[in-house]
C-alpha cells in the first residue's frame, strides 16, 4: 500500500497535470473538478489502496480533450496514450482510456482494437469513476444520472456518436450506479444524497 506522501503525491501530480493540459478549456476544468470532488466523496467505495488511483483517474479522465493532445479525436484513447508516453501508471491509463463507457463509443469510432490495449476491468475502481463522471455536469455542477444522461444526449445531437452509443451504455451507466449505491449502504455511516441518486 502506498504511504501517505506517496498517495499525495500522486494526486498532486494528477491534478497538475490536469490544469496544465486543460488551461484553454475553462469549462472542461470545472467538469474535472466536480468529478474530482465527488471521486473523493466515493472514494470510501474502494479498497484503501485504490483511492489514490481513484481520484487520480478522476483528475486525468479527460485530459484528452487538450488540444494538443487530439491525435484520433477520441479523448478517451488520446488521453490514455498520452499518459502511457508519460510513464503513468498502467492502471491510471486504463481508467482514463475506459472512462464512463468509453468503449461502446469507440467500437462505433472504428477504435476498438486501439482501445483494448489498455485493459478493462469491471470493479470497485471503474465504478466509482463512471459514477463520478456521470453525476457531475459539463460545468461541474452534480446532476443526477438521469439529468447527466439527458444533458449529455441534448448537447451531443440525437444523430451523435454518443447518442448511437447510448443504448448500450446506458445500462452500464445504470449497473455501475447500482454497485456504488450498494457498496455506500453496505457502510454504516453513509447518507446517500442526491448527486447520485437516480
Amino acid at each position: 500500500m502506498e504511504g501517505h506522501a506517496g498517495a499525495y503525491e500522486l494526486i498532486w501530480s494528477a491534478e497538475s497535470l490536469s490544469r496544465e493540459l486543460l488551461a484553454p478549456l475553462p469549462s472542461r476544468m470545472l467538469h474535472t473538478e466536480g468529478v474530482a470532488s465527488t471521486a473523493v466523496a466515493l472514494a470510501r467505495t474502494v479498497a484503501v489502496e485504490d483511492r489514490p488511483v481513484l481520484i487520480a483517474a478522476a483528475w486525468l479522465h479527460d485530459v484528452g480533450y487538450a488540444p494538443r493532445l487530439q491525435s484520433t479525436g477520441f479523448h478517451p484513447l488520446d488521453g490514455a496514450r498520452h499518459l502511457e508516453s508519460l510513464g503513468w501508471r498502467p492502471e491510471i491509463c486504463a481508467l482514463v482510456a475506459h472512462h464512463s463507457g468509453a468503449r461502446f463509443v469507440a467500437s462505433l469510432r472504428e477504435l476498438g482494437e486501439d482501445l483494448r490495449t489498455f485493459e478493462f476491468t469491471e470493479n470497485a475502481l471503474t465504478d466509482a469513476l463512471t459514477v463520478a463522471d456521470q453525476t457531475s455536469g459539463p460545468c461541474g455542477e452534480p446532476l443526477t444520472l438521469d439529468e447527466r444522461m439527458r444533458n449529455m444526449l441534448r448537447r451531443h445531437g440525437p444523430r451523435s456518436l454518443n447518442a448511437r452509443a447510448h443504448a448500450r451504455r446506458e445500462p452500464y451507466f445504470r449497473s455501475a450506479w447500482a454497485r456504488v449505491a450498494t457498496r455506500l449502504l453496505s457502510i454504516d455511516d453513509v447518507v446517500v444524497d442526491a448527486p447520485i441518486a437516480v
